[in-house]
């Protein structure tokens, strides 16, 4: 039995031609559908507390790290230190952050999560929460489980290869459970 024969029955939208140049990929094409519209999921259910896709990233480090260098920031998260940037004028900006020189090295800055934010954090769980809910609604407990234990194993593979390939870390994905606020 194949894995077309198994899938559940698609809507016309879902149903597009797949891109001859993914053949070889089915599976990576899969998880960047998945993932973009995991992305936009999210958007919406952050939408409501102000915050973008991949801001919430930020405040878990800061919530669960305390004050931290910018620089250290951009590296948990792993991106673009432009883009880092631009996400924390925006979350100083609604007074979820704050910046400041570090005393230790006057040239670098501490970035801390404010206290007005401990009320965003109850909200960033609910919002996950629901993003969960809405991700997961097809399946039972033992998909569930079976998709965590198989994702977790497609992250680990990716990770030792960007590792590899670049010398990048891959710690950006593993955040502890929320820090006392």
């Amino acid at each position: 039995m194949t894995a077309e024969s198994v899938q559940e029955p698609r809507s016309a939208a879902q149903c597009a031609a797949v891109p001859s140049a993914v053949l070889d990929g089915p599976v990576s094409h899969a998880i960047s559908r998945v993932s973009r519209l995991h992305r936009i999921a999210a958007g919406r259910v952050l939408r409501d507390l102000g915050l973008h896709p991949g801001q919430e990233f930020l405040m878990m480090h800061l919530w669960d790290s305390g004050a931290v260098r910018q620089s250290e920031l951009i590296k948990a998260v792993g991106l673009d230190p432009s883009t880092v940037t631009k996400m924390l004028q925006r979350l100083e900006l609604s007074g979820h952050v704050r910046r400041r020189p570090d005393p230790s090295d006057r040239r670098a800055s501490l970035v801390e999560a404010t206290d007005a934010s401990c009320g965003l954090l109850v909200e960033v769980r609910r919002a996950w929460g629901e993003l969960e809910r809405q991700t997961l609604d097809g399946l039972d407990a033992a998909e569930r489980a079976e998709l965590a234990r198989l994702l977790g194993k497609v992250e680990a593979t990716l990770c030792t290869e960007v590792a590899r390939g670049a010398g990048a870390e891959c710690d950006a994905a593993a955040y502890k459970s929320p820090g006392d606020c």
